[in-house]
């Protein structure tokens, strides 16, 4: 049942705000709320350590830091700096962030 969550919720989210994006260049405030609230809700029952799950949130934090500058620098939109933030959350501190 978590394995489906997680597939189901991720995905759809990264849909919606890509659909929402390209009709409306906007990124409902909602999208990384909900993936960041079903991460921290679904990673611990995963059986994750509660290291690696504050590694996943200083990843997020870090993102969050380093896109909020180019969008303080007209770089990026801020729903675009939410989303990569919450992505990092999901994905973790690793090479491809």
């Amino acid at each position: 049942m978590l394995e489906a969550l997680i597939f189901v919720v991720f995905p759809f989210c990264m849909l919606f705000a890509a659909i929402s994006d390209m009709l409306s260049m906007t990124i409902a405030n909602r999208v990384p709320v909900l993936l960041v609230a079903v991460f921290a809700l679904v990673a611990p029952l995963t059986g994750m350590d509660w290291a690696t799950y504050g590694w996943h949130f200083a990843a997020g934090g870090l993102v969050l830091a380093v896109t909020f500058g180019l969008f303080a620098l007209g770089g990026m939109g801020g729903g675009d700096a939410k989303l990569l933030a919450a992505t990092a959350i999901w994905m973790g501190l690793n090479v491809h962030l």
